[in-house]
Formats: structure tokens, sequence, C-alpha cells
């Protein structure tokens, strides 16, 4: 007969399976305190005809009973507390990049200063000067993109090419920081206190995990965890302590268990805890049976039935583990805020960025070489060391370049002074202010003599 007194997720499926049967099954309920491997041996030994429980198919255990088909999602991840990002952080403007973004935006603006002034510095005299004033343009020339206030003209076409892709991809990139500095800011984040199993191993943390459950041997066994590492705890409040206290405390870094446990945990403070990490898979919870029983295969089409009806599913599924559709949110929100944008989001726009400056650049050198080569030849060809070759060669490459237009243009405005043409036009000038003083002097005469 049907016991009244028995509750719970996989109760209420078996009720619902047994529906679904096609004859009676007449059944008694038998508690058992033990483990889950101890419970499906008495089923081996004869003692119990079935275990309707919450038991997780594995291997091992299939080797001695029959399971049916799952009834619940499988596998098996942690849950790890969350903390508040605190806003007052003195250093949250470094938050919205990550390192490796912030190392490859500085290299890329060194790199594109460097660029421009190579291809400037033998053209335009805003780019020439000492050694140090030089340096210091290569420095503040591609960062005072960021604010789009670089005051140095541009007059080689390649170094207008490298400039335009430079600052859209300058724009791109600080868009991308504002927003996502303002949405810190503005909207209340929580993140978890870890990511991955990985940083717990590595600092030596103690783990939770469900008592009399097969988790402990999947930590040590597939996971590497010492068994002085692990922590049993029985109920959700037990969890909730544990985590609440820390590693330091006393308690646990984190919680391994099935994701239904899980998810009925992380019900009850959906704010508090979030599911981290991967999933490791199982085949979920099941009904076990003796090996050969013939109950398995009318039992799993039972289960097939009750699975597939969501409606119902659903309502025990609530009525256990409440609405997971807040938490759920909540989890997204957890996962996808308060990442820091990295490299690779951008990976696109840095290639396109150096391949340009690059194509620029060994244009410019081949220009180079094409029209010094007689000099250069006879540099390279001298008898002089290796070391004095590369300085001839350098304060070769750091003369004007006389032959460009912008040099030619404005000895071309220079010269146009002094022509022979002007100095007749000033000539003319002169005559023709001496004759207007003279008949000034002679209407004189003529008004003293009249008088």
């Amino acid at each position: 007969m049907e016991n009244k007194s028995i509750s719970g997720f996989a109760a209420d499926v078996f009720f619902a399976a047994l529906a679904k049967l096609p004859f009676p099954l007449p059944h008694d309920f038998l508690s058992f305190n033990g483990t889950y491997d101890d419970v499906l041996c008495q089923i081996k030994e004869g003692k119990y005809d079935a275990v309707v429980a919450d038991t997780t198919i594995v291997a091992n255990r299939s080797l001695y009973v029959d399971f049916t088909l799952p009834y619940s999602e499988s596998g098996v991840s942690m849950v790890v507390l969350v903390e508040n990002n605190e806003r007052d952080n003195i250093w949250i403007f470094l938050k919205p990049l990550s390192l490796d973004l912030w190392l490859t935006t500085g290299a890329a603006f060194i790199f594109t200063g460097f660029v421009i002034w190579v291809l400037e510095h033998r053209v335009n005299s805003e780019f020439r000067g000492p050694p140090q004033q030089q340096l210091g343009v290569i420095l503040s020339f591609s960062f005072s993109t960021l604010v789009f206030a670089h005051r140095e003209k541009v007059v080689n076409n390649l170094s207008r090419l490298v400039l335009v892709i430079w600052v859209f991809v300058v724009l791109i990139l600080t868009q991308s920081y504002t927003a996502s500095l303002a949405s810190m800011l503005t909207v209340q984040r929580l993140q978890p206190v870890f990511t991955n199993i990985t940083e717990i191993q590595r600092n030596g943390y103690n783990i939770g995990y469900q008592k009399n459950s097969f988790i402990k041997g999947f930590l040590m066994e597939n996971l590497k965890f010492e068994e002085s590492k692990l922590k049993a705890y029985v109920t959700v409040e037990d969890y909730n302590l544990a985590l609440s206290n820390g590693t330091n405390n006393g308690g646990v870094a984190a919680i391994f268990d099935e994701i239904p446990y899980l998810k009925h945990f992380i019900a009850k403070s959906c704010s508090k805890y979030t599911m981290v990490g991967p999933t490791y898979k199982t085949d979920g919870f099941g009904f076990a049976f003796p090996r050969g029983s013939p109950l398995v295969s009318y039992m799993s089409r039972a289960i097939l039935n009750v699975t597939q009806d969501k409606s119902k599913m659903d309502s025990i599924g609530e009525k256990y583990f409440g609405n997971q559709t807040i938490c759920d949110d909540q989890s997204a929100k957890i996962s996808s805020d308060g990442r820091s944008l990295h490299v690779y989001s951008f990976g696109g726009l840095f290639i396109i960025a150096g391949v340009v400056s690059m194509f620029s650049l060994l244009m410019y050198m081949y220009r180079f070489l094409c029209s010094q080569w007689p000099t250069l030849r006879t540099t390279i060809h001298s008898e002089n060391s290796f070391r004095c070759k590369m300085v001839e060669l350098a304060k070769h490459f750091d003369k004007k370049d006389l032959t460009s237009h912008p040099f030619t243009q404005r000895t071309s405005r220079v010269h146009a002074m002094d022509t022979p043409d002007d100095e007749t036009a000033i000539g003319g000038l002169r005559d023709a202010n001496d004759m207007q003083n003279n008949s000034v002097v002679e209407n004189n005469i003529d008004v003293n003599e009249n008088e």
C-alpha cells in the first residue's frame, strides 16, 4: 500500500510513475540509515526488492543492480559564495580592462607612435629635434589620440593611413571602456568568490560534499583532492553555515554536489550563492532493482511518460526546488556581469592596426632604400666595423629629406621673395612715390607765383 508518510522529490516521481504502470504495484517503504552504496548492496543480498531514492546512476553500481531511466538532470557542479563588488574601490577604474588588454593596448600605443615617427621624422620638422624631444613625441603622439588632442600634423600619406586606422581602434577601445566602467559604477554586482576548481586546489582550501554520497570518491579519484580537505555535510543548513564561515573559520570554499541538490540549496538564497565552474557529467537519478528484474523496463517506460509531461515535472520540481527562474536570472547576471574585457574581444582590431602599420613601415623602408641605395651601398661596402656602419646608416636615416614635398614647398616660398621681379616692383613703387612728391612741390611753387 502507498505510504503517505513518505514524501520528497524522488517519492513524488515514483508515485507519478506508478500511476502510469499498466498494473498495480504493491509496495512498502522501509528506511535505511547508511550510504547509498550500502543500501544498493542490500538489493544484491536480497534484503530489499528495490531502492526508491535519489540514487545516482554510476558505472560501478550497475555491476550489481539495474537502474531505470534517469528521472532528473545529470551532472555534478560546485556552489560558492558571492560577494558585493565595492563601488568605492579606488582602483575600480582599472577593472573594465583585464591585465592582458592593458598591456596589449600600451604596447600598441608605443608601437604606433614609433611607426608614425619613422614615417614622419625625415619629412616633418615637428618630429625632429634632440633625442629627448623625439622620444617624447613617440610616447605622447599616439597617447594623445585617446582624447583626439594630438597637435603634430602628419604630412606622409602612409602616416595618415596608419593614423586613421589607429584612431578607429582608439574610438572602439574608449567607448567599450566607458560603457564597462559606467556599468560597474551604476549597477550593483555580485561576483563569485571563486570561479574555478583550480584556484581552490592551488590554495589548498577545504571542500564540502553530501554525506554518504558518491561525491567523496568522485572528488578524490577524478579531481585529485586530498581526503583531509573534504568535509561531509547533511542538510542545506549545514551547507549555508560552512560556506558563510569560509575556509579560514572552519568552513569550506565550495560545496560539491549533484545539480538537483545544488538548485534546491540555491533556491533558498539565490542572491548569496551561485553555481560556477564546469559541470561534470553523470547519468542523473534513477530507481534501482535487482539484476534482471522485469520491473525495470516497465518502470523506465512509466518514468519516461512522467518526465515528458512538462507540466507535471515542473509542478513537482517547483514544490521542492522553488521557482528557479529568478535564481537562473541571478546566476546569468553573476556570470555575465563584472567581467573585465579581454584582449581576445579586440583581437581583430589589433590585427588590422598591426597589419596596416607593418605594411606602411615596409613600404616606407622600401622607398627609402630605393632612393638612397647609391649612398647606402658606399657605406655598407666600406671597411669600417659593423658598429660604425650601423651608426653611419642611422645618421643617414636621421637626415632631413630635402627632396620631399614639405621641404621643397617651403624652399620655393623662400626663393619667391628674392626674385628680380619683386625687386623691380619695389623700385617702381619707390619711383611712383618720388613722382608724387615732386608734383606736390611743383603745385606749391605755382601757388606762390600766382600770389
